[in-house]
């Protein structure tokens, strides 16, 4: 016998903090819904992050649609116990009606809306907000099947910290903040790191004595809308910028992970007969990362003159060009044994295998404007310059929840 099948207006998919800044705010406009989860409230922080993970933006920075950090430690950074934590405040403060344990199978078109296939039985619903996070899936190059297999392989969602790598060397290849930060951690663990380099963002982590994004935030760099970047596509493709979050704010670039002892070798191009290939072009990215942190830092300064506010901040800094090799080595043989585990931190995408509405690109990535699907009554909330440059952190779900469930409202009225 087919089970019945409910009916609610909107359905939103995932519970971590933009579900549940889209529920907060489809409950100001009085829109019935649920939200769904596969697993429990910030189920992604709590089983798919490594031990030592904390967050980029400081705690001040921390916040939700009327839920802000108000611990004993602004200038710091979260732990993930702590974001769990911070994430299910926010969740019970906004009464949610959150569904744990329901993992969505199929969201099709159906009959003046989609219907939402879940564990929990069928929904059908008028409109979608798909906030089931950007970084489902680890991104790994195709040529890592012909890494031997003696080398053991896994990504940061395996990752828990050093001692669940095999004994020998660690290749981390990528140079975003997770694997910067995996290869300072590896290193200080006492393991020789090979850290595999490729375009990446550097950042100091404190710039004129103030955190480098406060810089981003009250410049408004931060503000810039989705329609007013030049290259949108790339823009959201961006590596996370060098930064790690540490009590003692401390800078993590390629020149920290020189001294530790990381040896920088430069972009992974191939795999050779069980030997890694590598580009020798890394003096060359390694300088355009260093001019474009310059260009940065030189706008803070302007809009520091410009608004009155140079005397707030420390004196003008600059920083040393990141120090590469004369020679780096080109390729590594992985059949010798001096690589014992290889760590991609290269990158993440989410995972719409369940989506069956025709809104995914051969990329797997949604074709949106702003959060606005092209399919009517679908939205989705959580990407990477989703709305605003600032979509990326924490702090940037609030105006894009907001705009995404005015948009819903309006189309729901206009019927």
């Amino acid at each position: 016998m087919d089970r019945a099948i409910e009916r609610v207006t909107t359905v939103v998919i995932g519970a971590g903090h933009a579900g549940l800044a889209a529920s907060h705010f489809l409950s100001d406009r009085s829109v019935d819904h649920v939200v769904l989860e596969r697993g429990e409230v910030a189920n992604s922080w709590r089983h798919e992050r490594w031990d030592s993970l904390r967050l980029l933006t400081p705690n001040w920075l921390s916040r939700l649609p009327g839920h802000r950090y108000d611990g004993p430690d602004p200038d710091g950074y979260m732990t993930t116990g702590e974001v769990v934590e911070f994430i299910e405040h926010f969740a019970v403060a906004s009464r949610a009606p959150v569904r744990t344990g329901t993992k969505v199978t199929s969201v099709r078109p159906a009959e003046a809306g989609y219907l939402v296939s879940a564990s929990g039985g069928d929904l059908h619903c008028r409109s979608v907000v798909l906030a089931s996070g950007a970084c489902n899936l680890a991104t790994v190059p195709e040529f890592s099947a012909a890494v031997p297999a003696s080398v053991e392989q896994l990504t940061p969602l395996d990752y828990r910290g050093p001692a669940n790598l095999p004994d020998g060397g660690v290749l981390v290849v990528g140079a975003s903040a997770t694997g910067v930060q995996l290869a300072a951690e590896l290193r200080r663990s006492g393991r020789p790191v090979t850290l595999s380099v490729g375009e990446h963002v550097r950042l100091p982590r404190v710039y004129r004595d103030r955190d480098v994004l406060w810089w981003m935030d009250v410049s408004g760099i931060w503000d810039q809308r989705y329609d007013e970047v030049d290259d949108l596509a790339r823009a959201r493709r961006l590596p996370s910028p060098q930064l790690v979050g540490t009590p003692e704010r401390s800078t993590l670039d390629l020149n920290a992970l020189t001294a530790l002892g990381v040896e920088l070798v430069g972009r992974w191009a191939a795999v050779r007969d069980g030997t890694a290939l590598f580009s020798g072009g890394l003096r060359n990215v390694c300088s355009l990362a260093d001019l474009k942190m310059k260009r940065l830092l030189a706008g803070f300064d302007q809009w520091a003159r410009g608004s009155g506010r140079d005397a707030e901040v420390g004196p003008i800094e600059e920083f040393p060009p990141t120090v590469v090799p004369a020679a780096t080595r080109l390729s590594l043989d992985l059949r010798r044994g001096e690589i014992g585990s290889i760590v991609w931190a290269t990158g993440f995408r989410p995972d719409y295998s369940w989506l069956d509405v025709p809104v995914v690109d051969p990329k797997g990535r949604l074709r949106h404007d702003g959060g606005v699907l092209d399919a009517p009554g679908m939205y989705a909330l959580g990407l990477p310059v989703l709305r605003r440059r600032r979509s990326s952190f924490l702090n940037g779900i609030e105006d894009d929840a907001r705009a995404i469930v005015d948009h819903l409202a309006r189309d729901l009225a206009a019927g």
